[in-house]
């Protein structure tokens, strides 16, 4: 069914056990977010605050299961969705030679043209109430982390038109809320926004554009995905809520937005004006992203719909809800990519603690030499793909969400010096390891080749390595299960370096069979396995940190050894300002214990930062040399 408003999405979410109404005054100033991560971290449901001092209940964690982010979609279940597209591809790809065949197409032409938004005349139920003077003041814009730059809009969805070719686009950008009536607009390089904003910056024009927040969950969702230039999100909206958006003017530019959408936000952003500071704000990557300078958003009106919801996010440390929105993604595009572009992939999957892109697991049929590397450059050319870290290939028959079973596959089939890839290439802007801003290394990891120099039994001499200068402390629970992975925590220092421990390590023979050592930095818990894994994904630039040793005769030892410290000028020659974690202050984790019986949200839960502060470095957004 689609969703009229997100009232709809809230009634059956409360009628199937999925939310939660907090009548309690809550603060949108750091206290719902520090609620938030505590329920998305242990498989919270939704929660609609009630209480949050402005006239607007907030709704969170809206999407954050894979029940809740199917039902948003209105499918049973994410894989439906890629079904429908499968199915799709399938009727207006199969060859049709008889005008009885043409004619069977004729309902489904029907449904694929019902799927197209429609301009309707007249005022939405999104503008029936108008927020005097456009203050954003007025609205329940969150805080989510101590060293934000401020309360950012985290769900909006953002509406702009190119003054070229009159396509729309629409995507989801965050936004700092500078005063009453100007925002940040984080528009990324590589975005869409940010092309049209420099198409109006070429024409010396001012650049329309219209913010919505809430409405249908599709809206949400189809701002995210990752979809070719110059097609209408809406039209994805349509396809998933089965049946058209209805969309109506704006009332101070000549954008159109969905009728039913809880929040308007109309304005504009002058190319001509100076870029301003934006950030810092604790981001998806579980770090902060830092200042940088980016656009203004000039607001003109604010209108909302009776009885309005204001929908956030909250993003950190993973998990988070936006891991199920990946999901979705996931699971949605997968068909697509394989009809269009690589058909020989059978499964792929995004891990949580890759935040998204970082890490991509990916499954496959190989009939010919090369065809995994084949793969990979595809899929690094292919949209947002282009910001993968860590790609790594396996054979079709590993389940890819089995992470043990595809640690044992990469063990068991990869040569760690014959089948690694290295490559360059764009990097996502928010990523803090890369060696030039959005630019870095890839690493594709080949792991289809059964047997290749296979070790079932690797040895590590664990005591011999706590002894060298500079390691703090040695993980070798994988060797133990025959995963030849080792995880070596390191303090660096001058002259103790990644590299000269590795070298220790492999010219003093303390490990055989080992075909991947992980230093991790000293702030982690090497014991924590996902943490490790989240910090390798965003520490690393795989071209500079990721390393083999070479013997006198110039041959590299069979070792590949990643350096996932943190990187600074000293130890390093990193000349970029490094971030610290995204945590949550002592204040507010007191604020909250003191009120959990109070809010009816079931069993006291512990903040997860009372486990990350301990791994905070000194300094607060900026971590301190």
């Amino acid at each position: 069914m689609a969703y009229k408003t997100i009232d709809e999405f809230i009634k059956r979410l409360e009628e199937e056990g999925e939310l939660i109404r907090v009548k309690e005054s809550v603060s949108p100033f750091l206290e719902i977010a520090e609620i938030n991560d505590r329920l998305v971290k242990n498989n919270g449901k939704a929660v609609l605050f009630e209480n949050t001092g402005t006239e607007f209940p907030v709704l969170v964690n809206m999407m954050g299961s894979e029940k809740r982010i199917a039902a948003a979609l209105n499918a049973g279940r994410l894989d439906e969705v890629g079904d429908r597209i499968k199915s799709l591809f399938d009727m207006l790809s199969s060859p049709k030679e008889s005008l009885l065949d043409k004619l069977r197409m004729l309902p489904q032409l029907r449904e694929i043209a019902s799927w197209a938004p429609v301009k309707v005349k007249g005022k939405g139920l999104c503008q029936k109430e108008e927020i005097k003077d456009a203050d954003l003041g007025k609205l329940p814009v969150l805080t989510t982390w101590p060293h934000d730059g401020g309360p950012f809009i985290t769900l909006p969805v953002v509406h702009t038109i190119s003054p070229v070719s009159k396509t729309p686009n629409t995507g989801m950008y965050r936004m700092q809320i500078f005063d009453k009536n100007t925002t940040g607009m984080h528009w990324h390089i590589h975005k869409d926004g940010a092309s049209q904003y420099r198409e109006y910056k070429e024409r010396g024009e001012r650049m329309p554009v219209t913010v919505t927040i809430g409405g249908d969950p599709a809206y949400i969702y189809a701002a995210t995905a990752p979809l070719p230039e110059n097609i209408d999100e809406y039209m994805l909206a349509g396809f998933l809520r089965r049946k058209k958006v209805r969309l109506v003017k704006c009332l101070t530019n000549d954008l159109y937005v969905p009728e039913d959408v809880d929040f308007v936000i109309e304005g504009y952003v002058d190319p001509a004006e100076e870029l301003k500071v934006e950030g810092p704000f604790g981001d998806h990557t579980g770090y902060y992203s830092l200042e940088d300078k980016y656009p203004v958003f000039h607001v003109t009106k604010i209108t909302h719909r009776p009885g309005a919801v204001y929908s956030a996010t909250v993003v950190g440390i993973p998990p988070q809800e936006d891991a199920w929105i990946g999901l979705a993604t996931e699971r949605i595009f997968l068909n697509p990519i394989k009809m269009t572009m690589i058909p020989e992939i059978s499964d792929m999957h995004m891990p949580p603690e890759g935040v998204f892109h970082n890490i991509v697991l990916t499954s496959i049929k190989t009939s010919y030499p090369g065809q995994a590397v084949k793969v990979m450059s595809a899929l690094w050319g292919a949209g947002q793909m282009m910001f993968n870290k860590f790609l790594i290939l396996l054979n079709d028959n590993i389940k890819l969400t089995d992470y043990k079973a595809v640690l044992a596959e990469i063990s068991r089939n990869t040569d760690p010096v014959k089948d690694v890839i290295f490559h360059r290439g764009p990097m996502d802007v928010l990523d803090h390891a890369s060696e030039k801003f959005a630019y870095g290394g890839k690493m594709g990891i080949n792991a289809t080749n059964p047997g290749t120099n296979s070790t079932d039994n690797p040895v590590v001499d664990s005591a011999a390595c706590r002894n060298i200068d500079g390691v703090l402390e040695v993980n070798d629970g994988l060797t133990k299960e025959g995963i030849a992975v080792l995880i070596v925590k390191v303090k660096k220092s001058d002259g103790k370096t990644t590299r000269h421990i590795a070298r220790q390590i492999v010219e003093q023979k303390l490990i055989t069979g080992v075909k991947f050592v992980v230093f991790a930095e000293e702030k982690s818990c090497i014991n924590d396995l996902p943490d490790i894994v989240w910090r390798t994904a965003n520490n690393t630039d795989p071209a500079r940190d990721c390393f083999y040793i070479r013997n006198e005769n110039n041959e590299e030892y069979p070792v590949l050894f990643f350096d996932a410290t943190r990187k600074t000028a000293a130890a390093d020659g990193f000349d970029r300002p490094w971030p610290n974690i995204v945590t949550m202050d002592e204040k507010t984790i007191q604020l909250v214990d003191n009120k959990w019986d109070s809010y009816g949200l079931g069993e006291f839960t512990e903040s997860p930062s009372v486990k990350y502060r301990k791994q905070l470095y000194n300094g607060g957004a900026v971590a301190e040399e």
